[in-house]
Formats: C-alpha cells, structure tokens, sequence
C-alpha cells in the first residue's frame, strides 16, 4: 500500500520488477503508472490517511478470516501457546508475587 506515490516512486518501481501488485492512494497530482489498485482520495491530509489504513487493516483482516473459515481451520485453536505469552505470563506472576 502506497500513500504517495511521488515520493514513493522506487518502492513502486520495485514492486513492479518483483510482480508485487500495488495499492495506492491517488491525489490530483499522483501518477497512476504502474499502480494495479487506485484509491482516488488526499494523499496530504492525516485524518484521510489514517481512514484508509484502517479500512486497508480491516479489509485484509476481513479476507483473511473468510480465507481461513473457507478452508475450515478453526480459528480459536492453537497447538502451542507462543513461547513469548509464556514469557509474558511468568514475569507478571513475578512482579505480582514479589
């Protein structure tokens, strides 16, 4: 995902050399080349970015929970509890013992 794609040139050439689809934020001033995903809107305001990385999180988010249900993984099951919520869990009982 590229917000400008004026000062984003390199990363967009790249991606193009690399087969890398590119979603982009396209303002008045912004070149289309080589973008396969436009998204017509202010590349310049915080507030317009801020709203188009939240709904790029929640879209990908989204595909990847249908990706997952589609294929029947049961999303609430793990096989192991990740090494570092151990961690994390230990050192709370820590501090909460001492």
């Amino acid at each position: 995902v590229v917000v400008d794609t004026n000062k984003e040139a390199l990363a967009i050439q790249d991606a193009k050399n690399l087969n890398i689809p590119v979603v982009a934020i396209l303002d008045t001033n912004s070149d289309p080349a080589n973008v396969q995903y436009p998204v017509p809107g202010n590349d310049d305001a915080i507030r317009a970015i801020q709203l188009y990385c939240d709904l790029f999180v929640g879209s990908v988010l989204d595909g990847i929970q249908e990706e997952m249900t589609a294929s029947g993984a049961d999303l609430g099951e793990a096989e192991e509890v990740p090494a570092e919520a151990n961690a994390t869990k230990e050192a709370a009982a820590e501090a909460a013992s001492a």
